[in-house]
């Protein structure tokens, strides 16, 4: 594990509002030398049956990958003449404040840069038997490494290094000003690149690099810096890591070390024993866009910047201002910035059909910042992957998703009528139940996450964390349960895997958090101690999910809550384990910190399907009675076990890195990442109520939201963090009739999203859609971001996210034969390619349908029935 400095930020109240960007390495590139004697100046491997790599001498050599199918485009290429493996020794410090981080890069204490091929061939299946490499390669288990790949793989083995000349003063008094020459130690080691066929459209790559060895000057420079090193230099020896090449252009003056651990400090070269960098160097064209990076909130395209993924708070503004200048302000890099996110996923598809994702846990940077190359650098001696063949982004996200996992098919509850969010005990939801009625709200839930019981603190209303019932603030919780499922309307509720001190309860029936701590399933400091985890206005204990007695009593709290009638449930946080934390499994709590949000969805999942097994009668088969939990914090690998995902905790303001646009940008990029089923508060979360600085939800913005998430998977209300400063759906007449309205548009296309919810637990596809998918060669879709979207493929949806505004620009694209239909004035829009301002008045956002067809025209019948139209 790499050399980690962790510093806590929690308890500062007074901090730099513009913190500057975490520093990183800078993109490392060097020379590619081939030594083999063997490899020609064209040749051709198999890997697989279905894939090659072309080797080409030209321009200083070139590697390339190729999908049989299409010889002439390549899904993975080197810069031709540049090193494609590269490795770094560097210290890592991490700076962390109530959920958010800052990774950055510390002393970097040596690079290396070049890259030396000595040897590539295939390995058939009978070779992992008797394959005999050049120098032995460390770590290289041939059953391990090759399990499950279809033969024959590609094995490229070589060194990489470093010799450098560097001036410096010397320290001497009399040659202050003297820039002296030195020899400092030239460093190498050993790796292995293997690549193995996964499937018929997937390729896996995995690169390992050995620890450093380190060539030291012979002779003494002007300094004599490493005089006392002379006495402790092993003999001379044939370096057998690169043969005759290293023979023939060693730097004079330089001996081979293997130095011990005492010479390793004496080189100041603190936990230089291994690698802690490694960098994948690949080329890209300049125009070449990239997509995916799991839910971002900022930006779809992130050609040319430098892409960190860490799961983390999304943070307060994320550079929208002032907001971010009093979040940060207040506490530690509370703001976030463009980066920050909930969800990440190390995962990107290109505007050229070109697809890759790495497996494993490990913190990892995409550096898209130069035009023509790519670089992932990741945090580790080792780096697995995967390249993707697709023709489409719809092949893509198909051949992903395959490989990663896919959501279940959601029950119909979930997706017939509006999720009512809502606090205040059972007086208040059955007084607000009549007023809906009146209405006419078609309605699939009440989401009561009060449930619990709820305090004030500092930053407005909060929940106790101890998950059982509040029966004080819910009287008579099973009978309202069950009078609402009378009229088919399902109960959900709040947990996540944190417990709070309820010493101050005065209703509780269970100490959760004493519990917890008596089985020793709570996260541990370095002390040992239950890990007291600073999380917004309190200090909580969070459940260890590696220890093997969390899940199983955890899913008894859940159980007593699915036995009193509770159907669903928001399964929050998961994005917040400290990176100093001491786990059951002793894993880095680095890797650890990314898989906690999946082992978090895991363990909700698993319960899900074992209570369905476990059920009885009605409950086990009736499909109206399948459980459903949604939740935010996420990576790779959470579209597999997550049924349902939600944006987090958006500002309640117009902006567009934290308001109704990012949800927009979230919705769309996660969509393109496997995250099929995913949606947005009604109205945001966030609200600020300083004496200078407000952010208080307007009627308008809610009511914008409210047409916005009309198309989503999921039309759910929240009242955000601050209630009482907020608009409601419920506050006048006014909202309650706009919320009834769309709540009815929600409906009118309720048989198409059956239809999107089956094809999306088959292969992947979202709900909602970037134009990309189904219009991959148009430029102009490529530049699109918030300002419009797909529904499936028949539904285009232009919204309103500016105040004040009552119209907007829609533009249809190229490659679509099919005119679009506005749906209130029946208009059709023939032309491809064109931009049109469209009218948008409060209540009629515009939207259009493609022309004659089956889902468009069932879903204008629906609105008349219902009276929208």
């Amino acid at each position: 594990m790499a050399p980690l400095k962790i510093i806590k930020k929690h308890h500062r109240h007074l901090n730099n509002p513009f913190p500057s960007p975490p520093p990183s390495l800078p993109f490392i590139q060097g020379n590619l030398f081939i030594l083999s004697k063997i490899l020609l100046s064209h040749q051709t491997f198999s890997i697989g049956k279905d894939f090659e790599l072309l080797w080409s001498a030209a321009n200083g050599g070139v590697f390339s990958v190729f999908h049989r199918s299409h010889p002439a485009k390549s899904l993975w290429s080197t810069i031709p003449g540049k090193a494609f493996v590269s490795a770094a020794v560097a210290e890592t410090e991490v700076e962390e404040s109530r959920g958010s981080f800052a990774v950055k890069d510390g002393d970097v204490h040596f690079v290396c840069h070049h890259q030396a091929v000595e040897y590539i061939g295939v390995i058939n299946e009978h070779d992992t038997e008797v394959h005999d490499f050049p120098s032995g390669y460390l770590g290289l288990d041939l059953r391990k490494d090759l399990q499950g790949a279809e033969f024959p793989v590609l094995l490229i083995t070589g060194c990489i290094f470093s010799r450098r000349k560097k001036k410096r003063p010397h320290n001497s008094d009399i040659y202050k000003d003297i820039q002296f020459e030195t020899k400092v130690p030239s460093v190498s080691a050993r790796y292995w690149v293997l690549f193995d066929q996964k499937n018929s459209n997937q390729i896996g790559f995995k690169v390992k690099i050995g620890q450093p060895e380190f060539e030291l000057p012979q002779r003494a420079s002007p300094t004599g810096r490493y005089q006392r090193l002379r006495g402790k230099l092993r003999q001379f020896r044939k370096r057998k890591a690169v043969g005759w090449w290293w023979f023939f252009t060693r730097p004079r003056g330089f001996v081979t070390a293997s130095l011990s651990e005492e010479e390793l400090r004496e080189l100041n070269t603190a936990g230089s024993t291994e690698f802690h960098r490694v960098c994948f160097t690949y080329a890209s064209e300049g125009n070449e866009r990239f997509f995916g990076f799991g839910e971002q909130f900022s930006h779809m395209d992130f050609k040319g910047k430098r892409v960190p993924i860490f799961v983390q708070e999304q943070g307060i503004g994320r550079g929208d201002q002032p907001v971010t200048f009093a979040a940060n302000l207040v506490s530690y890099r509370a703001g976030g910035d463009w980066s920050t996110t909930y969800a990440p996923s190390p995962f990107y598809m290109t505007s050229k059909m070109r697809s890759l994702y790495l497996e494993g846990y490990n913190y990892s940077v995409f550096d898209l910042t130069t035009p023509e190359r790519v670089q992932i650098q990741i945090h580790g001696n080792a780096i697995q992957g995967r390249i993707l063949h697709g023709n489409s982004p719809t092949e893509i996200i198909e051949h992903f998703t395959g490989a990663i996992g896919r959501p279940p098919e959601l029950p119909e509850w979930i997706i017939s009528g509006a999720v009512v969010g809502m606090q205040g005990g059972t007086d208040a939801v059955r007084c607000l139940w009549d007023e809906l009625k009146k209405y006419k709200v078609p309605i699939s839930a009440f989401w009561l996450q009060d449930w619990a019981g709820q305090r004030e603190t500092f930053i407005g209303s909060q929940l106790w964390w101890n998950w059982e019932v509040d029966t004080t603030r819910y009287k008579g919780w099973k009978q309202l349960v069950k009078d609402l499922s009378a009229h088919y309307i399902k109960v959900m509720t709040y947990c996540n895997p944190c417990l709070a001190l309820t010493d101050e309860k005065p209703n509780r029936r269970r100490n959760l958090f004493e519990e917890a701590k008596k089985l020793d399933i709570l996260v541990k400091d370095k002390n040992g101690e239950a890990y007291m985890v600073p999380n917004t206005a309190f200090d909580v204990g969070m459940l260890d999910l590696t220890h093997p007695l969390t899940a199983g009593w955890f899913k008894q709290i859940l159980q007593e809550m699915v036995d009193d009638g509770v159907r669903g449930w928001m399964a929050d946080f998961g994005e917040g384990l400290p990176v100093d934390a001491t786990l059951y499994s002793g894993e880095d709590p680095i890797s650890a910190h990314n898989r906690y949000a999946e082992l978090w969805a895991q363990i909700n999942r698993e319960f899900v399907e074992e209570w369905k097994i476990n059920s009885v009668g009605k409950e086990k088969e009736d499909p109206e009675e399948t459980l459903v939990f949604f939740m935010r914090a996420g990576f790779r690998d959470s579209p597999k076990w997550g049924m349902l995902f939600w944006e987090g905790d958006q500002m309640v303001s117009w902006q567009a890195n934290d308001g109704i646009k990012s949800a927009v940008i979230g919705l769309l990029s996660s969509g393109l990442s496997g995250y099929a089923f995913n949606h947005s508060d009604i109205g945001g979360y966030c609200a600020i109520n300083f004496p200078i600085i407000k952010y208080r939800r307007s009627e308008e913005l809610l009511l914008r939201w409210m047409e916005l998430n009309a198309f989503t998977i999921v039309f759910r209300t929240h009242e955000g963090n601050k209630p009482s400063c907020n608009a409601q759906f419920y506050s006048n007449d006014k909202t309650l009739t706009h919320f009834a309205r769309f709540a009815k548009v929600y409906k009118a296309w309720k048989f198409y999203r059956i239809q999107l919810v089956k094809e999306a637990a088959e292969n992947g596809l979202p709900v909602c859609r970037h134009l990309f998918l189904h219009y991959p060669d148009d430029d102009k879709v490529h530049r699109l971001s918030y300002q419009q979207f797909l529904v499936g493929t028949e539904i285009l949806v232009v919204p309103v996210l500016d105040k004040g505004k009552k119209d907007v620009k829609a533009y249809f694209p190229t490659g679509e034969a099919c005119p679009w239909q506005h749906i209130r004035t029946g208009r059709l829009y023939k032309k491809p390619g064109c931009e049109v301002w469209v009218e948008a008045p409060l209540g009629y956002p515009a939207v259009f349908v493609k022309a004659g067809s089956i889902v468009g025209e069932t879903f204008l019948e629906n609105l008349r029935n219902l009276n929208i139209l």
